[in-house]
C-alpha cells in the first residue's frame, strides 16, 4: 500500500530479540542492556499472524534482525513459517555472523534468500575494541561457509567506526576477492551511535578510489532497501552505500520496522508507532488487526530529521538494539 505522501510500502524489518553475543560500542553498553522478558516477545506464531495480516497490504519483502537473530533458538523455524506466506517474495537476515557457520545449513534449508552480516574491521585487535568481544575467527568462518550455498545473496555491512581509513580498504577488498557486496552505512545518531565520529559517503569514496581505482555508479539494485552501488574493475562484488544522513533517502523510504515486543514504527527516529502485541493477545481480529497496522502505515512521517540542530518531539531514544538493527 502507498502511505500519505505516496511511498509505496513493502518493506518490513523484524525484531526477533534483543539479546545480542557482541557489545559494540556504538549500540550497547559493555555491560548490555535491560533486556526485554521472555514473555512479552512475540512467539513466532504472533510474528507469523501479522506478517499473514501485513501482506495483505503489500509488505513483500521481510528482514529478520536484533540484536542478534541467531541467539534466538530455532530462528530457522520462523524463516521458514515466514517463507510459507504466499504474497512474501524474499525473506532475509541481518547477523553478526558469529553463530553462522553452525546456522546455515538449517537456514539455506529452510529457504533464507540473502544474508548480511554486520562486521566493520578485518583486523583482530580492532574488531575486539569494537565489540568487546573475541571472535573474528568465527565470523570470517560463518562467511566461508555461506559462500558454499551459492543461492544465498550475501552482503557485508560495515559501520564506518574506525578513524584509519586503511580499515576501510581492507573491509573493501572483500567485495574483490568473493562475489559479495560490501556495504557502507553511515552511523546513525541514535543511541550511543550519537557519540561516534560521521564519516560519509564521498570521504569513503575517495578513500576507496584511491586505493582501487576508479568507482563507477550502476542503477542495478541488489536487496530491500535504498542502498546504492558503485562497480570497480576487477571486483567481485559491487560496493555500496546506505546514507542516511548526507544522502537523504527518506523519499523513497519504503519500509516500516517491528521491535521484538511487537511496537511497530513506522519511522527509525520517532518513538510513535503501535503495540500489536497487546492487541494480539487481547484477542483482536485479523480485520481490526489489519486496519490498525494500515492506519499506522498511512501515517508514516514525511521524513526524518536526523543532524538537524533542534530534534522533532517524539524523538526515539532507544538505542538500535532495542528497535533492530
Amino acid at each position: 500500500m502507498k502511505d500519505k505522501y505516496g511511498r509505496e510500502i513493502d518493506y518490513l524489518r523484524i525484531s526477533i530479540t534483543d539479546r545480542c553475543n557482541l557489545r559494540c560500542i556504538y549500540c550497547m553498553p559493555e555491560d548490555g542492556i535491560c533486556q526485554v522478558s521472555h514473555k512479552e516477545i512475540l512467539t513466532y506464531d504472533e510474528i507469523q499472524r501479522i506478517c499473514s495480516c501485513i501482506t495483505t497490504l503489500g509488505i513483500k519483502k521481510i528482514k529478520l534482525t536484533g540484536g542478534e537473530p541467531l541467539t534466538r533458538k530455532n530462528c530457522s523455524t520462523l524463516v521458514r513459517m515466514l517463507k510459507e506466506l504466499p504474497e512474501i517474495e524474499k525473506v532475509t537476515l541481518t547477523t553478526n555472523g558469529m553463530l553462522l557457520k553452525e546456522q546455515i545449513q538449517e537456514l539455506a534449508e529452510a529457504g533464507i534468500d540473502n544474508i548480511n552480516i554486520s562486521l566493520d574491521t578485518v583486523d583482530k585487535a580492532k574488531f575486539e575494541k569494537i565489540t568487546r568481544r573475541k571472535g573474528l575467527f568465527k565470523v570470517l568462518e560463518g562467511l566461508e561457509e555461506a559462500l558454499k550455498y551459492p543461492n544465498i545473496g550475501l552482503k557485508i555491512n560495515c559501520v564506518p567506526v574506525v578513524e584509519e581509513p586503511e580499515n576501510l580498504v581492507a573491509v573493501a577488498k572483500l567485495a574483490k576477492e568473493y562475489p559479495i557486496h560490501v556495504r557502507f552505512i553511515e552511523m546513525m545518531p541514535i543511541g550511543y551511535g550519537k557519540e561516534f565520529l560521521f564519516r560519509g559517503e564521498s570521504e569513503i569514496c575517495e578513500i576507496l578510489e584511491k586505493a582501487y581505482g576508479r568507482m563507477t555508479p550502476i542503477s542495478m539494485r541488489y536487496g530491500n532497501g535504498p542502498c546504492h552501488y558503485y562497480e570497480i574493475s576487477g571486483f567481485l562484488g559491487k560496493i555500496g552505500f546506505i546514507s542516511a544522513i548526507s544522502h537523504k533517502f527518506c523519499s523513497g523510504c519504503n519500509r516500516v520496522r517491528m521491535t521484538e515486543d511487537g511496537f511497530l514504527k513506522p519511522c527509525l527516529q520517532y518513538e510513535t508507532g503501535m503495540d500489536l502485541r497487546t492487541l494480539l493477545r487481547d484477542g483482536v481480529s485479523d480485520a481490526e488487526l489489519k486496519a490498525q497496522i494500515e492506519t499506522i502505515i498511512t501515517q508514516k512521517p514525511k521524513c526524518h530529521h536526523f543532524g538537524e540542530m533542534n530534534e522533532p518531539e517524539q524523538t526515539e531514544h532507544r538505542g538500535m538494539s532495542e528497535i533492530g538493527g
